[in-house]
């Protein structure tokens, strides 16, 4: 591991809005409370890398809690660090792999899950690694509370025909669905934040897939 990294995640074990590991167990069913100091909805960022989607989220919508959580803590100092910089307190961050998600928050805890340009796992042998897999979705279902709902924006369109094929599978009728979102009339303050990466795609006219919908 390079000096950077070494750095970052040392540091990052000083941050009051990073959880890493078992450390995130004792906020189960209690974030709002513990962490956040309100009883405002809480809203997850799965995979979240640098957390900028996570960060400028909270930024827009103060009356709720976001959550950004990956498990790379190199990539997590980032957004963790521009939300102490700029004193926006309805950040934080949560270093676990995703498929343990059940250990930290209760049922009906969340209120929104958003997975943002995921790396799309395309070989068949990884299907299981996928988030719009059966298994996560089994599980964002229980977390979700009634109505909750799902946002998937990706650059990968085998992933977003995959995910339409589960939700199909489940009897589960997208809210919205489009495969040129900025084409599209969705757009709204949420969606229309743009990562570094998604940035890189839309100059070489990539198209960005978007799907919503709930339980």
């Amino acid at each position: 591991m390079g000096k950077d990294k070494l750095r970052r995640f040392a540091e990052i074990a000083t941050f009051g809005n990073v959880l890493q590991l078992d450390a995130g167990k004792v906020m189960k069913g209690q974030w709002a409370a513990k962490q956040f100091g309100n009883d405002h909805p809480v809203v997850l960022e799965l995979a979240c890398g640098k957390g900028e989607y996570t960060v400028n989220m909270a930024k827009r919508h103060p009356d709720k809690n976001f959550i950004g959580i990956d498990y790379k803590g190199n990539r997590i100092w980032r957004g963790a660090k521009t939300a102490l910089e700029e004193r926006i307190p309805n950040v934080a961050f949560l270093r676990i792999q995703i498929e343990t998600i059940l250990d930290y928050f209760a049922d009906g805890e969340v209120s929104e899950i958003w997975i943002t340009f995921p790396d799309p796992q395309p070989q068949v042998s990884r299907e299981k690694k996928r988030l719009t897999a059966p298994r996560f979705l089994e599980k964002y279902k229980q977390l979700l509370t009634a109505g909750g709902c799902m946002h998937l924006k990706t650059d990968n369109d085998g992933l977003y025909a995959y995910t339409l094929e589960k939700l199909a599978e489940l009897d589960l009728a997208p809210q919205a669905q489009t495969t040129d979102l900025y084409r599209s009339d969705l757009v709204d303050e949420l969606l229309e934040i743009k990562t570094y990466y998604e940035k890189k795609y839309l100059a070489v006219d990539k198209n960005i897939n978007y799907l919503k919908w709930r339980w």
